[in-house]
């Protein structure tokens, strides 16, 4: 804990004191992880619940023809409690019936008409990828947990790399690297937030449910999630390219008129960078694509906001007197 005390800029340390913070923050960010590699795998059946969300119902026996399946068993349950109820209506006013085989239709219309509400709930039950092997359950929930945990855990590990970087740089420096690594882990979060949402659930619909008739589709889990999990990481990744692009600028690389004006190669290597990600089909590229270039705009619009306050910090400075022409400096 002496090792992880704040350190002034202007402190000088020995090489071995910077190896012993160094230790130090590495055995935190250690026991970060392993706290919250402990509570994701306690939590580990809400976590894979979670990821399943985005399989459509009764995955496994494909899409269009379960869907056809369930919409005739409901309408027929339906009928035949109608009809059984008009029986039982018919029976108790005819003569010579017994009461019992009145009752006996009266309840078999009462199951029915109760099996045809419960039904509908039951055909949309969550499906479950399936496991090959041994093992495969066990090492594809640690794959889930770690996952969790390094998404949960990224805030706290930022901010240990940021407390070793942060005594070397100077205030103005510092004033640029405070915001961008709060920022970092929040537009990752919000990348894979956006993916959970509004890229996995339209992406496995239509890769499961395209030609499902021609097929019996059976998700492994092991594969299931990796799509998941690469895709999450890879779009949270993207969405540091505003970040990427104000680094860029501080160090004189590019300008907002260099991105204004190049935006059709910018175009280009979007396009590319969306398909290097997980999933082919066009839903998918598409849901990709479009958070990329929006991130391009605001990352235009991020260094116009920069570039206009710089101008205005440089015009705010005191203009340099000279020495008076025909006058002696002394």
């Amino acid at each position: 804990m002496k090792a992880l005390r704040p350190i002034g800029h202007d402190e000088r340390l020995s090489i071995i004191d910077h190896l012993d913070e160094l230790r130090s923050r590495i055995f935190a960010c250690g026991a970060i992880m392993v706290v919250i590699f402990a509570v994701c795998y306690w939590q580990n059946k809400p976590l894979i619940n979670a990821l399943n969300r985005a399989l459509p119902p009764a995955a496994t026996t494909g899409l269009g023809s379960q869907q056809h399946l369930n919409a005739t068993l409901g309408h027929t349950l339906k009928q035949a409690s109608s009809d059984m109820s008009q029986l039982s209506t018919y029976l108790s006013k005819s003569r010579g019936i017994a009461p019992g085989a009145v009752n006996a239709t009266r309840n078999l219309s009462g199951d029915l008409q109760q099996a045809s509400k419960e039904y509908p709930k039951t055909s949309r039950q969550q499906a479950k990828p399936i496991t090959i092997g041994v093992g495969e359950s066990f090492t594809t929930t640690l794959t889930v947990v770690g996952y969790f945990t390094l998404l949960l855990s990224l805030p706290m590990l930022l901010y240990q790399l940021y407390a070793f970087v942060v005594p070397a740089l100077s205030r103005d420096e510092r004033r640029i690297a405070t915001p961008t690594m709060i920022a970092a882990p929040l537009l990752f979060t919000a990348g894979a937030v956006f993916t959970y949402f509004e890229v996995l659930p339209p992406a496995i619909h239509f890769l499961q449910g395209y030609n499902s008739s021609q097929f019996q589709i059976l998700i492994q889990a092991r594969t299931y999630y990796r799509f998941e999990i690469l895709l999450m990481l890879g779009i949270g990744l993207a969405f540091q390219v505003p970040l990427l692009m104000l680094g860029l600028q501080k160090v004189g690389v590019i300008s907002s008129k260099t991105l204004t004006l190049n935006w059709r190669y910018a175009v280009v290597l979007i396009a590319i960078i969306a398909a290097a990600l997980p999933g082919v089909d066009p839903v998918t590229l598409t849901l990709e694509t479009i958070p990329l270039l929006l991130l391009y705009v605001a990352s235009i619009v991020l260094l116009k906001i920069v570039e206009h306050r710089a101008a205005k910090r440089e015009a705010a400075k005191p203009a340099e007197v000279g020495p008076i022409d025909g006058l002696d400096a002394t």
